[in-house]
């Protein structure tokens, strides 16, 4: 019989003294959930390749120092299976992976091979685990079949992907659905479930080709944001509505087996918006200096001109629903990075950090 579960919120309890084993800590996404969770009191060990960007925003949490901090390829199968063995798990989490469509574009093997084969990577080690476990892998709205209709894209929808990073992610999805049917059912003490997830920002963020940390940068350096496609249509929210989900996932799976199934993580519609709206709203934040241009070059990959989710099966089944609308996801970035080049201090760092969470579940809890 399924236990009763509180749907859609996070129980702080529900993580203390839990292990979880997260790939992709050293990671925008990563960092922020690494350092929420050893917040909440749980046991994580991380695995991941190192930070490839600086500064990173796991080196400016301090992170190596607060968790059980290992550097491994997902690609490396016994490595990564050791690990996850090792670390018996009551939670796994899968974060790690090649998140950028243009970088699917100069290496489209290594995007395959970390996308695809990385999953099958850890999915075949958790069929090792004998103990009750829940394992989320985080996928992407760009898994979808997307024809630029702007039609908003449902759980059920064909999956697909006209470009190398696109087709990874699809690639994902097919990899945890075979795996779940063919080796986690209902009745095993393993469930798997998958997260599809709008795009994100937030403070933290200095991947190359991406708005957000592309301003960060340029605001800081008193340069100006030049943007390729300004008029381009995307969902924005912030990186901690998604993992607020991510973690409420979790502790319903752990309740109940129905959840264990894909989930769409997108925002709400008034946070949909083209990018040169987005730019000048953050220009605006920043204040004194920053300046949005628009190139005419053209770049030399293709990218999706409209892309959305639809999550109004998780609003109604998981409870989960965001609250933070556009402008205030864009204040909290801008507010984020800012103190960030101003403070130059990592205590002050992990400060704003856990603010921004603390202020975060206080607006959840008042959904309540």
């Amino acid at each position: 019989m399924a236990q009763h579960v509180t749907r859609g919120h996070v129980t702080a309890d529900f993580w203390r003294g839990k292990r979880v084993f997260l790939t992709g800590h050293t990671g925008f996404k990563g960092g922020w959930l690494a350092h929420w969770l050893v917040q909440m009191g749980a046991e994580v060990t991380g695995f991941s390749l190192a930070p490839n960007t600086d500064p990173a925003l796991f080196d400016a949490l301090g992170l190596a120092q607060r968790l059980a901090h290992h550097v491994g390829d997902i690609r490396d199968a016994q490595h990564l299976r050791d690990t996850l063995i090792a670390s018996e798990p009551d939670v796994v989490l899968h974060l790690a992976a090649q998140p950028i469509v243009s970088e699917g574009y100069d290496d489209p093997v290594g995007t395959f091979a970390t996308n695809v084969m990385g999953v099958v990577h850890l999915l075949e080690a958790c069929r090792a685990l004998t103990r009750p476990a829940q394992v989320l892998v985080i996928s992407s709205d760009k898994c979808y079949r997307n024809d630029n209709s702007g039609r908003a894209f449902q759980v059920t929808d064909p999956l697909g992907g006209h470009d190398p990073y696109s087709a990874s992610k699809a690639g994902t999805e097919i990899v945890v659905g075979a795996y779940a049917a063919s080796f986690f059912p209902a009745d095993r003490p393993v469930r798997v479930a998958s997260a599809r997830a709008g795009n994100v920002v937030g403070g933290g963020d200095w991947s190359l080709n991406r708005l957000v940390p592309d301003g960060a940068r340029c605001f800081a350096a008193g340069a100006p944001l030049t943007l390729r496609n300004p008029m381009a249509t995307r969902p924005w929210q912030h990186v901690l509505e998604p993992l607020y989900g991510y973690l409420a996932l979790v502790e319903a799976m752990a309740a109940d087996a129905q959840f264990a199934r894909p989930w769409n993580f997108g925002p709400v519609a008034n946070t949909h918006e083209k990018v040169g709206r987005v730019a000048d709203l953050m220009a605006q934040a920043w204040g004194a200096g920053a300046q949005v241009q628009v190139t005419t070059d053209a770049q030399d990959w293709e990218e999706a001109k409209t892309l959305d989710i639809d999550s109004q099966d998780t609003l109604d089944t998981l409870k989960w629903a965001p609250v933070l609308d556009l402008p205030q996801t864009i204040d909290w970035t801008v507010d984020w990075y800012r103190h960030f080049y101003d403070a130059h201090d990592p205590d002050a760092v992990r400060e704003m950090t856990q603010a921004q969470i603390d202020a975060y579940v206080a607006l959840q809890a008042r959904r309540s």
